[in-house]
């Protein structure tokens, strides 16, 4: 390709650091972070983690997964009620419960499996359970009755961190006085902070130029 054109660039996959050691702790998630790591003393056998996009759910149930060997599941690939004997007595997490349409069903016998077995489900989601259209009363009433806990936005201190590990994530370095510069113009938020990371990341492989000042100008 010509230098006009500029280079080509592929989405490659992006090997996120997800253990104990990497979590980033602010006061928007130490609560948080305090309760999932203090599996089994659970209060409840049930927990929804809520919180927005980026905000360290996927993160905080990979520690849950790590420490409890609990089996990890997105919202469609829910088990059928005969499948259930099959997970035993092993602790479950739910990812991403609002991302697509429940199956109520295998959802409430999920739930009773975990009681049945004195285990526990870990369910992350954006929203509270009680915002759900949900149909059948008897699984609406199980779910209130789920430890809440909440991931909130993050302060200055928590964003700086973490873009400072998105752009690690990528073997990449930036420069303290342009990470200044992107933290006072950006949205505050972590899911804004993804997508500048990789929108950085892309020009500057596309124009082949590294990451400036000038450069995170023009991304913003």
């Amino acid at each position: 390709m010509s230098p006009v054109a500029g280079q080509m660039s592929f989405d490659l996959p992006i090997a996120s650091a997800m253990t104990r050691e990497d979590f980033i702790l602010d006061g928007a998630n130490q609560k948080a972070f305090d309760m999932i790591v203090s599996w089994p003393d659970w209060p409840t056998d049930v927990i929804v983690l809520a919180g927005p996009v980026g905000s360290g759910k996927s993160h905080l149930a990979a520690i849950h997964s790590q420490q409890s060997g609990a089996k990890l599941l997105n919202n469609d690939e829910l088990p059928k009620p005969e499948d259930l004997p099959v997970l035993g007595s092993t602790p479950v997490i739910v990812e991403d419960a609002y991302a697509v349409q429940l199956d109520e069903t295998r959802m409430f016998h999920l739930l009773n499996h975990v009681r049945e077995r004195a285990s526990t489900l870990l369910i992350t989601s954006r929203s509270w359970p009680d915002s759900w259209p949900l149909t059948l009363p008897d699984l609406r009433s199980r779910l209130r009755a789920a430890h809440p806990l909440e991931l909130n936005e993050p302060g200055d201190q928590l964003l700086r961190q973490v873009m400072v590990k998105l752009f690690a994530d990528r073997q990449l370095t930036i420069e303290p006085r342009v990470l200044e510069y992107i933290l006072v113009r950006m949205e505050r938020s972590l899911s804004a902070a993804g997508r500048l990371v990789t929108d950085l990341d892309r020009l500057s492989l596309e124009q082949g130029r590294p990451i400036t000042r000038q450069l995170a100008a023009d991304v913003l």
